[in-house]
């Protein structure tokens, strides 16, 4: 399993169900990475995508305790319980990879059954915001595999880190 998130330098991914800030550069490489697989998000996550619509060319998960949520083109999960035989059912033989999407809720919970992380890193610090996940670089478990070099975007600068697990 995989995680793929844009953090700020404290970590933080969102605030107020909308992603901290729009890179177009990383949208594409977030397409690039999981296009074709299998993601896996909150609800939160969901209500924050265009028209609320799965994403193209992938299968999409959502987990949410609300037993009567149902999203048209998503697998509706109420416990991560059910995560592990449904993906052992729809990808038997480990073809497709798995990439937890958001929120900081399902990020946290998953960790443990995490290898890699795609992270970009962009430096610049988002106080309003109200959703994070654990900082790998503070995890002894966890170290950077592969760091690009700084972009830039409309003013705003950011790396790619992509994490291996290194303990379990």
């Amino acid at each position: 399993m995989n995680l793929i998130f844009a953090v700020d330098g404290n970590w933080r991914i969102g605030s107020n169900g909308k992603m901290l800030v729009t890179i177009e550069e990383d949208l594409h490489r977030f397409r690039r990475i999981t296009e074709g697989h299998i993601i896996i998000m909150g609800r939160k996550t969901v209500e924050a995508l265009p028209e609320k619509k799965p994403l193209e060319n992938r299968v999409n998960i959502v987990v949410t305790r609300n037993k009567s949520y149902n999203q048209e083109g998503f697998i509706v999960l109420n416990s991560l319980e059910d995560l592990f035989p449904l993906l052992k059912e729809i990808n038997p033989n480990k073809e497709k990879e798995v990439f937890v999407t958001g929120g900081g809720t399902i990020a946290r919970q998953l960790l443990l059954f995490s290898n890699k992380a795609y992270i970009t890193k962009i430096f610049m610090d988002f106080p309003e915001a109200d959703t994070f996940i654990p900082n790998l670089d503070l995890d002894p478990d966890w170290k950077v595999v592969n760091e690009s070099e700084v972009f830039e975007e409309n003013g705003i600068y950011y790396r790619y880190v992509d994490y291996g697990r290194i303990r379990w």
